[in-house]
C-alpha cells in the first residue's frame, strides 16, 4: 500500500483530483449551490444524504465528496513521497503544504457553510485550494524526475528572472483572488463589455469596481508574464525548462484571457466559466514550479 511502486499513479491521480476540487468550487459558486446543503456541515440537511436532491443540494454533495477523496489521495500520497523520497530537499516541504492547506481549505469551506463568511473571506477559498493543488503538482513533476528530463536539476536561474518570475506570482495570485471576488459578489455580468463599456467607463456600484479590478489585474498579469516571456526565450535559449516553461505560461495566460472574454460574451457560459478556472489553475502550479527552481539556485549560492 505504501510502495515506492505507487507514488507515480498516485501523483498523477491527486494532481488530478486536487484540479477537480479547484473546478468543483468554481462550479459551486457559478451555479449557486453553496447553500446546496443549507448551512449543515460534514451532514446535508441534517443528513448523511437527503432524501430531497435539487441539483444545487448535488452539486455541494459531489463538491463535499471530492475534497474528502483529494484528503484521502493527498494524504497517501504524503506517506508514500515522505517514506521513500523524502531526502530529496523538496519533498518533505511541499507534502506539509500540501496537507496544511488542504486541510486550512477544508476549513475556510466549512466555515462558510456554517456561518456565512463575508464574500472577502469566501474568495480566499479558491486561493487556499490552489496552494494545495499547486504543491501536489510539483510534487508530481518531482516524482515523473521531469528535473532530470530536462536539466532542471541543474538549472541556474539569474537574478533579473528570479525578480520577473516572484513579481508574476504576487500579481497572478492577486488576479486570482479578484478573480474569486468577482464570482462570490455575482459581478460576472457587471460592469457591461468586453474589454470595456466605451459608452460608460465609470464603474457605478461595488460589482461594477469588483469586475474592473479583476479586468485590470488580468491586464497587468497578461502584460507582465508576456514580458517575463520574452526575457527568459532572450536569455535561456539553450535551456528547455526555461524555454518550455515559460512558453506554457504566456500560451495559459492567453488561453486566460480569452475564457475571460469568452464569459462575458456568453453571458458565463459554464463550460467556458470552468477551463476559466482549469487554465488560471494549472498556470498557478506551473509559477510554484519555478519558484522551487529558483529556491534551488538561491541554495546553490545564486
Amino acid at each position: 500500500m505504501f510502495n515506492k511502486k505507487n507514488l507515480k499513479w498516485l501523483s498523477v491521480l491527486a494532481a488530478i483530483i486536487m484540479a477537480f476540487v479547484q473546478l468543483g468550487g468554481a462550479l459551486v459558486t457559478k451555479t449557486g449551490s453553496a447553500d446546496g446543503c443549507g448551512s449543515d456541515w460534514p451532514l446535508c440537511h441534517g443528513a448523511f444524504l437527503p432524501q430531497n436532491l435539487p441539483i444545487q443540494t448535488i452539486i455541494e454533495l459531489s463538491h463535499r465528496a471530492v475534497s474528502g477523496l483529494s484528503l484521502i489521495l493527498v494524504l497517501w500520497l504524503v506517506i508514500v513521497a515522505w517514506k521513500h523520497i523524502g531526502y530529496i530537499k523538496e519533498v518533505k516541504p511541499l507534502c506539509m503544504i500540501s496537507i496544511g492547506f488542504l486541510l486550512l481549505q477544508a476549513l475556510v469551506g466549512a466555515a462558510a457553510v456554517m456561518w456565512q463568511q463575508n464574500d472577502y473571506v469566501l474568495a480566499l477559498h479558491f486561493g487556499i485550494s490552489l496552494i494545495s493543488f499547486s504543491s501536489v503538482f510539483v510534487l508530481a513533476l518531482i516524482i515523473f524526475e521531469v528535473d532530470r528530463k530536462y536539466e532542471a536539476d541543474e538549472l541556474f536561474i539569474r537574478k533579473p528572472l528570479r525578480i520577473y518570475t516572484w513579481i508574476m506570482a504576487v500579481i497572478v495570485y492577486l488576479t486570482i483572488y479578484t478573480g474569486a471576488l468577482v464570482r462570490h459578489k455575482e459581478a460576472s455580468l457587471a460592469y457591461g463589455q468586453w474589454p470595456l463599456p466605451f459608452n460608460d467607463l465609470i464603474p457605478h456600484n461595488v460589482q461594477d469596481w469588483v469586475n474592473f479590478t479583476h479586468r485590470g489585474m488580468a491586464l497587468i498579469a497578461f502584460i507582465w508574464i508576456l514580458i517575463t516571456f520574452i526575457h527568459a526565450i532572450n536569455n535561456y535559449k539553450e535551456n528547455r525548462t526555461i524555454r518550455f516553461g515559460y512558453t506554457a505560461a504566456f500560451i495559459l495566460i492567453i488561453l486566460q484571457v480569452i475564457t475571460g472574454a469568452l464569459s462575458i460574451i456568453t453571458e458565463v457560459n459554464l463550460l467556458i466559466a470552468l477551463l476559466h478556472a482549469l487554465f488560471i489553475t494549472i498556470l498557478f502550479g506551473l509559477i510554484a514550479y519555478f519558484i522551487v527552481l529558483m529556491l534551488r539556485t538561491i541554495r546553490s549560492g545564486g
